[in-house]
């Protein structure tokens, strides 16, 4: 009968040789994404230096570049002085999902569309980390169970470090003087153990990510009530009025900066549809992007508040929920976060490396230690004719 431990590594070795690949290029394209808005902020175009327009007339520029027809569906702030705002389009008639939408950056002091040569590249990088390039509800879903399968190697590859009693500060280092087999075991175990936790973190947050209503009944089972509120602020509808004008964007974005006088705008879903509210990410002073906004939903109709989604009053888990997609990204928790988030992504590459390197040499040895006894056996065979 196969001992527990035994069975254990065998599954940490056959998950982490079929889905080496995937993993490595979910781990690579994540470590590039870490640093997403430098790598815009190096490559995009200077905008002019000036007084920046009004937002809503940044958006009428944005769908004057776009192809007729495409309705305006986000706003998104200019992520540092000196870098274009950028604008999201949906085709008409429906609301598109991001592989549909069409970006436009635009100068918010000239008004001038700009080309952006980050943005082919770095789409794709988005879309196969997310979705292994599928663009889909499906890709999205595929890629939270590679998540699941990281995590899976984190816990049995912790288990099969586990080391004996005495060999404690043995495990976490590799030994100057190991060589061949014994080098690649303990390079293997030492990265494990030492990017065990930031990298059951990132994994964890891509699941939920790929499976928030799944995680959400799970933290429900251990912590108060959890609402998601992206979801609950998505779900938001409002009332027509005949008669009435819907406000336009800068009226509404007025509404909610004067419940929140010193916050600053970095994100707006505008209403595609009729009943649908404004739906404002609003940062406070001191926050980074990337970490939980205040969302404020504005109705067009009543030019009144339709809700507020505030950080500072979630309950356990829904701050723990809301701060998942800032703990996979590495934004909002300081430098140290984001570096040690562009290593894990980089592990899984050194785990399929040293894996498959100390797999071999141990088959190696084994075929070594046999060879001699089979030939022991053939030789008295042969005597015994």
């Amino acid at each position: 009968m196969i001992r527990p431990r035994e069975l254990i590594r065998q599954i940490h070795l056959w998950i982490g040789s079929l889905l080496c690949v995937p993993l490595i290029l979910i781990g690579l394209t994540g470590s590039v994404l870490v640093f997403e808005d430098e790598l815009r902020g190096l490559l995009a175009p200077r905008v002019q230096p000036g007084e920046p327009h009004a937002v809503g007339e940044i958006v009428a520029a944005a769908r004057a570049a776009a192809p007729d027809g495409m309705v305006s569906s986000s706003y998104a702030a200019s992520p540092a002085p000196g870098l274009p705002a950028t604008v999201r389009l949906s085709p008409p008639g429906r609301q598109s999902g991001p592989a549909e939408a069409l970006r436009v950056d635009v100068d918010p002091v000239t008004l001038a569309a700009v080309a952006n040569p980050s943005e082919g590249f770095l789409r794709q990088v988005f879309y196969l980390h997310s979705t292994l390039l599928m663009k889909n509800r499906e890709g999205r879903q595929l890629a939270g169970w590679f998540g699941v399968a990281m995590l899976v190697l984190a816990v049995s590859g912790l288990v099969n470090w586990w080391p004996r009693r005495g060999k404690w500060r043995a495990a976490f280092t590799v030994s100057p003087t190991s060589r061949s087999y014994r080098l690649w075991r303990e390079l293997h175990g030492a990265a494990g153990i030492w990017g065990f936790a930031v990298l059951a973190i990132v994994s964890f947050a891509g699941v939920d990510l790929a499976f928030p209503d799944t995680i959400r009944a799970t933290v429900d089972t251990v912590l108060p009530p959890v609402r998601d509120p992206r979801a609950a602020a998505s779900a938001v509808k409002v009332a027509p009025v005949k008669g009435t004008e819907p406000l336009d964007i800068d009226s509404a974005l007025a509404v909610a900066k004067a419940t929140f006088p010193d916050s600053r705008v970095n994100l707006v879903f505008l209403p595609v549809k009729p009943d649908q509210p404004y739906r404002i990410n609003l940062l406070r002073a001191g926050q980074e992007r990337g970490e939980t906004p205040v969302t404020v939903l504005v109705n067009p109709w009543t030019h009144r508040m339709a809700g507020v989604f505030d950080p500072l009053d979630f309950n356990a888990g829904e701050a723990l929920l809301a701060a998942q997609h800032a703990l996979h990204s590495g934004r909002g928790f300081g430098l140290l976060w984001k570096a040690l988030v562009f290593v894990s992504g980089l592990l899984p590459a050194l785990f399929a490396a040293t894996g498959i390197a100390t797999w071999l040499k141990r088959r190696r040895r084994s075929v070594a230690r046999v060879l001699p006894l089979i030939d022991q056996s053939q030789t008295a065979r042969r005597a015994g004719e």
